[in-house]
């Protein structure tokens, strides 16, 4: 059976003086209409038309790149939503936070994110920091797809990671890079013998993980903190970003705790795991029931635990994520969080996006670009530096057929005038 896409954001406007309500999961995909509660206040899918050669507002979609935020706005996008396993539907864990001051931040970069942060076509310049709640494959395996992919695609700067220690030096991030970079060492060597060696660095700036509501990060009007979470293993964190009076708290993969409860309060959004129940995950995610009921209500976090969590700290808008979010899962989920809370809630889903400022949450749905090139920043790429010897060996290049000569010749030297290139073998 083929399943057309169900926009699933239960989105819930608040009405002056009234309760919020809950919009349901509209299947658009067939022109199915739209909620009349999202058909007030101009938010209907086109707008109002008023000239025969006027453009329609998509007032319901957020094409990346065509936007300028605010100077007191943040816009936060849904980069990965998922779970360890690969799904094209949903990437892991991955949120961009962009500032109006420019400033731009990745928390965790899941599994299968990386596509989807190309799609918003922001130049690799622009996104050089990355903060890691903890270390499983589906919050940071994408790590290389960024390293090299940035690296191959013209970023100029070192990558940055912020990360947690460990219970022991070898569960810590830094730890971590150093030995990714040891397993990616052919991949290294290769690229510094053809390209600039500076985007290939990766600094780690690594801070106690047991440390409770800490500075980690404190630059150009942006503060983040850190604090720990319970997920599987020691070495866990929450973050909060504050930036012009405004809070964003990204909970990463953690049990319901007591630092949560206490240093997400206030926020204007929340996002906080909520795992799918332990009987979705025996009759979809192919689990065990002991299985099911260990990971669904004490690694991760039920949705009933969720809600409640939402209930206790009242944000202005919650996001409950690291579930797949489909038609078989949407309705269960949904109704288990509304056992225990009834306030502003998305369920999130890839490519979501929220503008943020003082007097309004916006939820919308991203159109990327599944063709996206990479977007050149106010830097010209570097030219290489080939910090190590050519990796090939003239065993190798004993073997290479050099009847491409004759037919590539041409080519070559209209390439090297043009761009007014010394002859090298390269």
């Amino acid at each position: 059976m083929v399943r057309t896409k169900i926009f699933s954001v239960a989105i819930l406007l608040l009405a002056a003086g009234a309760l919020a309500v809950v919009i349901p999961a509209v299947d658009l995909s067939m022109g199915g209409g739209m909620p009349a509660a999202l058909a007030q206040d101009g938010l209907e899918p086109a707008g109002v038309v008023k000239s025969r050669t006027g453009v329609a507002p998509n007032r319901l979609r957020y094409y990346p790149g065509t936007e300028p935020l605010g100077a007191d706005e943040i816009r936060l996008v849904a980069l990965g939503t998922g779970m360890p396993l690969a799904r094209r539907s949903q990437a892991a864990t991955c949120w961009l936070i962009e500032l109006g001051n420019g400033d731009k931040f990745l928390f965790d970069i899941g599994t299968g994110a990386m596509a989807n942060f190309t799609a918003q076509m922001i130049p690799f310049d622009f996104v050089t920091k990355i903060f890691l709640t903890h270390l499983h494959t589906d919050h940071w395996g994408d790590l290389a797809s960024l390293w090299a992919g940035g690296w191959t695609a013209g970023r100029t700067v070192p990558l940055e990671i912020w990360g947690p220690s460990g219970a022991r030096e070898d569960m810590g991030t830094k730890y971590a890079v150093e030995h990714f970079l040891k397993a990616y060492n052919w991949d290294l060597q290769t690229r510094l013998a053809n390209l600039n060696s500076k985007p290939g660095k990766i600094i780690v700036h690594e801070f106690d993980y047991k440390a409770e509501n800490k500075i980690v990060y404190q630059e150009n009007g942006v503060t983040i903190r850190s604090w720990p979470a319970i997920h599987a293993g020691d070495g866990s964190v929450s973050f909060a970003l504050y930036w012009k009076g405004m809070k964003i708290v990204i909970g990463g993969d953690t049990m319901p705790n007591t630092w949560y409860i206490k240093y997400a309060m206030d926020a204007d959004i929340a996002i906080h795991e909520a795992f799918m129940t332990p009987e979705l995950l025996v009759k979809l995610y192919n689990q065990a029931p002991e299985t099911a009921i260990g990971v669904g209500t004490y690694v991760h976090t039920s949705p009933q635990a969720f809600g409640k969590v939402m209930s206790t700290i009242k944000p202005r808008h919650a996001i409950a994520y690291h579930f797949f979010n489909e038609a078989d899962t949407l309705p269960t989920m949904t109704a288990a969080i509304r056992e225990t809370y009834d306030g502003p809630l998305t369920m999130a889903e890839d490519n979501l996006v929220w503008n943020i400022t003082k007097d309004d949450i916006r939820v919308r749905t991203s159109v990327p670009d599944d063709e996206a090139w990479s977007v050149q920043g106010p830097r010209k790429p570097p030219k290489p530096d080939r910090t190590v010897p050519d990796q090939l060996t003239k065993w190798s290049l004993e073997h290479r057929w050099n009847d491409i000569d004759a037919v590539q010749g041409d080519m070559i030297k209209a390439f090297k005038k043009k761009y007014n290139l010394k002859d090298s073998k390269k």
